[in-house]
């Protein structure tokens, strides 16, 4: 226990010296093999050379490019158009199609942060000319844009497998109804401060025609294209989850050149983004392989396992307090370090106390959206800070995404008392 508290307080002041994330995750391995075993200066060379063969780690370039094609192929902005006139009859009007607009697009996009900075990009202006309460505008933006890393296809679940060598086909599947369920439960979030405070000016527009609506579907019909090439390829068995991805850039690129967006200068953008993202993504990654080998040579997990059954904690009693300290973790730490850091110790002990992999997964992926809301490091926050008209100060966003953190948290409380929640999809598919 006492070598595991050593390696999160060393993590702790690495990452206080303001050092990038990866370098700070890595010196932590190093200093600390230094005290002990003395071995990752000889076997570092093998884990990295490991780490970047492993094929399923292709899938994280080519998600996130799949989602720079779609962002800049205007696929979001025909998107919400057609969800504001299906939705606005709802209390809390555009709010809702800032919800579910997120949800579509993170079924192609598998980032928090792109699905969060797309719709914010189209919602933010139309909302502001409307006159709808700000605070609420922000908050349903950034947190609509963490279902980017829940509704698959997900970065973060692909990471999560190869982490834990979990099937990332499984996962995928396991998060589809959870993600559903979050959508339904902001949804109704809204619905409720809606009627008790007006956050939404009545829409005095004209309903649209059934059938001019029906029509409008075809602009959602690109996204669930998208979502249908990758999931039912991985579904049916032909494609493996970074084939999927593969097909589904080719599918990407298809849609923008029926959009009239392709061009070279589209595809320069897209491709250097998506570089800048996967090189910090992957930079992180191998700095967590080569702190999980040194934390599992040290034989951390299974001392930390040792201390909690020493304590005689009931599972549910362990996993709430995973919750609490997740909670405080996602309030300093950003969302894939948060998880990469912890997931070679954690995993073990909650294996060791019956619970399921795969169900843990998709609990520490939903743990992960809530550091994206949650002050003062909460990247989403400032992803809509920065694409803000008004430059007001950031605590309206922390405000704003507060009710849906406390949706988050009903959804945890579900997953963990009602766990077929996120099994019963996989069992279903893959049994």
């Amino acid at each position: 226990m006492i070598l595991g508290l050593f390696y999160l307080v060393g993590l702790t002041l690495f990452l206080m010296t303001g050092i990038h994330v990866a370098s700070a995750i890595l010196m932590t391995a190093l200093v600390s093999d230094y005290f002990t075993l003395q071995i990752l200066p000889n076997m570092m060379g093998n884990i990295l050379w490991n780490t970047m063969n492993e094929f399923l780690l292709v899938a994280i370039p080519l998600f996130i490019l799949l989602g720079e094609i779609l962002t800049r192929s205007g696929v979001a902005d025909r998107m919400y158009g057609a969800l504001a006139a299906w939705l606005r009859w709802l209390p809390g009007g555009l709010l809702h199609t800032n919800i579910v607009t997120s949800a579509l697009f993170a079924a192609t996009s598998g980032s928090s942060v792109a699905t969060a900075a797309t719709v914010g990009t189209v919602a933010l202006p139309t909302l502001k000319s409307l006159g709808y309460q700000e605070r609420l505008v922000l908050g349903s933006i950034a947190a609509g844009g963490t279902l980017g890393i829940l509704i698959p296809p997900s970065i973060n679940m692909v990471v999560y497998g190869a982490l834990t060598e979990t099937s990332v086909g499984k996962l995928f599947a396991a998060g589809i109804v959870p993600g559903l369920v979050l959508t339904l439960i902001m949804m109704g979030i809204i619905v409720v401060m809606s009627l008790l405070k007006n956050v939404a000016p009545k829409d005095e527009r004209k309903a649209l025609a059934l059938a001019q609506r029906l029509k409008l579907l075809l602009d959602i019909l690109p996204v669930a294209l998208i979502f249908c090439l990758i999931m039912g390829s991985i579904y049916l068995g032909w494609a493996t989850p970074t084939e999927a991805a593969a097909a589904g850039v080719v599918g990407s690129l298809v849609i923008a050149a029926a959009n009239r967006t392709l061009s070279i200068a589209m595809l320069h953008g897209a491709f250097l983004a998506a570089l800048r993202t996967t090189a910090m993504v992957i930079l992180v990654v191998m700095a967590a392989f080569v702190l999980n080998f040194a934390l599992s040579m040290a034989g951390v997990p299974q001392m930390l396992s040792e201390y909690v059954r020493d304590l005689h904690l009931s599972p549910m009693v362990t996993i709430w307090a995973l919750v609490v300290f997740y909670l405080l973790l996602g309030c300093f730490l950003e969302a894939i370090a948060m998880m990469v850091t912890t997931v070679g110790v954690v995993v073990p002990l909650v294996v060791s106390l019956g619970f399921d992999p795969l169900w843990f997964g998709i609990f520490m992926v939903l743990m992960m959206e809530m550091a994206l809301i949650t002050p003062p490091v909460g990247l989403n926050l400032f992803v809509v800070q920065n694409i803000r008209l008004s430059r007001g100060h950031i605590t309206d966003v922390y405000i704003g995404a507060l009710p849906f953190v406390l949706a988050m948290l009903l959804l945890v409380a579900l997953l963990i008392y009602f766990p077929g929640i996120v099994l019963w999809l996989p069992h279903q598919l893959f049994t």
